[in-house]
């Protein structure tokens, strides 16, 4: 099993920054793909950002040139630093990981943490 547990979330005005960090823990070898989703009340899942082990990325439209994904294969952390933040990046924010080299859909994944809610006021 994999253990994830995401910090960093919190109030921030528009416009501000914040960083997301999450540590992986337990059975990590073999793990491929990293990332980050986000979901907003009332909305579905959604990705924000994936690293695979080689270090591609992958982000979502509404969050290029604000949003970078960061990973630590010898700490086993996965980063997520957010800038130029809006109301509209207002969500909880969840960690997931893979054994497989590459999964975008939210379902695909096998390990998720328990996330953190990002607000930013307007």
């Amino acid at each position: 099993q994999v253990q994830l547990v995401e910090s960093g979330g919190g109030l921030v005005q528009a416009g501000g920054s914040l960083r997301l960090s999450c540590a992986a823990s337990g059975r990590l070898v073999g793990i491929g793909v990293m990332g980050w989703y986000r979901q907003a009340p009332g909305k579905e899942r959604e990705l924000v950002a994936l690293i695979t082990s080689l270090g591609n990325t992958n982000y979502a439209d509404s969050v290029k040139g604000r949003f970078t994904i960061f990973r630590d294969n010898f700490k086993n952390t996965v980063d997520l630093e957010m800038n130029s933040l809006k109301p509209e990046d207002t969500a909880v924010y969840y960690c997931a990981a893979d054994r497989r080299l590459l999964c975008v859909l939210s379902r695909e994944y096998d390990y998720w943490g328990q996330g953190t809610q990002v607000t930013v006021s307007s």
